[in-house]
């Protein structure tokens, strides 16, 4: 069965770095695309990176220059490397999968399966 398990959140200073993962399992990369979102309290969950089957990639506004999506398909492993992080970056982070081999969508209705999530704190 598909599974999707975040880790790599904490909380940094403003300006910082943080690298956090996606070990997936259950299906095959080459057949979904895979993203990461993000959801404040009392907010909806707003798109961060996607990448999908054939390796396209999309950003949302706000990170674009500043977070990278990767993918490491021998260890089913999805990636998010964020750098100079802002307050308004705190949030939990989400993965999620979807089965397509093209498309870039940004919204969650597009994906099926979903990890827990892991929270990204950053402050003074």
């Amino acid at each position: 069965r598909v599974q999707l398990v975040e880790s790599g959140g904490d909380s940094v200073e403003v300006g910082g770095s943080l690298r956090l993962s996606c070990v997936a399992s259950g299906f095959a990369h080459n057949e979904y695309r895979m993203a990461w979102f993000r959801q404040f309290p009392e907010k909806e969950r707003e798109g961060v990176a996607v990448v999908d089957s054939v390796g396209k990639i999309e950003y949302a506004k706000a990170v674009v220059g500043r977070f990278t999506i990767s993918k490491d398909n021998a260890k089913n492993t999805l990636y998010l490397q964020m750098i100079s992080l802002k307050p308004e970056d705190t949030a939990m982070y989400y993965c999620a999968a979807d089965y397509g081999a093209l498309g870039t969508p940004l919204i969650p209705i597009a994906y099926e399966y979903w990890g827990q999530g892991t929270p990204v704190t950053v402050s003074s």
